[in-house]
């Protein structure tokens, strides 16, 4: 084996989906750097992977990375993966990836399943631009709502009815698609509008959610006054910029909306 750093991207949920060149390459390296050792065990006992490996998670990786940057200056080659699927996408890698490319380390990938695009693909949203924002964030949603193509989360089963319904406040004009265990025996991809999900039975499983582009057109009076009802209580001059920016009007337009509604 090469010298150097392999990023090797792994089931996330199907084992059928490992690709050979990622079993030969977890065999013949020297260590696997793993987001979880004992995650990491079950998958090498499936395909006799026998290379000993060591933990390299959020919490550790600033310290690890320094000793596996030297293991690799001195010949040795190293493989990282995480629990599921490419490392670097919302889970351990990149820092390692950065520090072997400043100390000009060969890095190599072994592509291997996403989830981010393999919901956006179940959704059957456009593809041609989108926008992966990690793990939902509710401080950051209505600065996400203006990227106007298609945006994407990962949540979390306890959360996503919350989730649903924030979108339902934010975003009432953009469908969602609710993608959950991609690859396993219940894949599904629930789609709707926000307001026609908040009442479905909570989703379990691991979790992606692909948010449609907004629409070109604007909204009709009748959906911008559901939107001034629900804002009406904030000062006219935040519920005015609240307004514009959820009905993709102009905040002289929204105000006047908003004077019409109080007057």
């Amino acid at each position: 084996m090469q010298s150097g750093l392999y990023v090797v991207g792994t089931p996330i949920g199907n084992l059928s989906d490992m690709s050979p060149r990622a079993i030969e390459v977890l065999k013949s390296v020297d260590l696997v750097a793993a987001e979880d050792t004992r995650v990491f065990k079950k998958l090498a006992q499936h395909f006799d992977i026998k290379t000993k490996s060591v933990s390299c998670h959020e919490h550790n990786e600033r310290e690890v990375v320094d000793s596996l940057v030297e293991k690799m200056l001195n010949g040795q080659s190293i493989a990282t993966v995480s629990d599921a699927g490419m490392p670097g996408i919302s889970d351990p890698g990149f820092r390692l990836i950065r520090a072997a490319r400043a100390a000009h380390i060969p890095v190599f990938v072994v592509p291997g399943p996403t989830a981010v695009i393999s919901a956006l693909v179940l959704s059957g949203f456009p593809t041609d631009r989108f926008t992966f924002c990690g793990f939902f964030d509710e401080k950051k949603v209505r600065d996400d709502n203006k990227i106007r193509h298609t945006i994407i989360y990962y949540e979390s089963p306890n959360r996503i009815m919350d989730t649903i319904k924030i979108l339902a406040s934010i975003m009432p004009e953009r469908e969602i698609a609710i993608v959950r265990e991609i690859t396993k025996i219940h894949e599904e991809a629930i789609i709707g509008y926000p307001s026609d999900l908040i009442n479905i039975e909570p989703p379990r499983g691991e979790i992606v959610i692909v948010i449609a582009p907004a629409p070109d057109k604007k909204m009709t009076d009748s959906e911008i006054s559901e939107i001034v009802n629900d804002i009406v209580s904030n000062s006219t001059k935040s519920a005015a910029a609240e307004l514009a920016e959820r009905a993709g009007i102009s905040k002289k337009e929204a105000y006047k909306k908003l004077v019409e509604k109080n007057g």
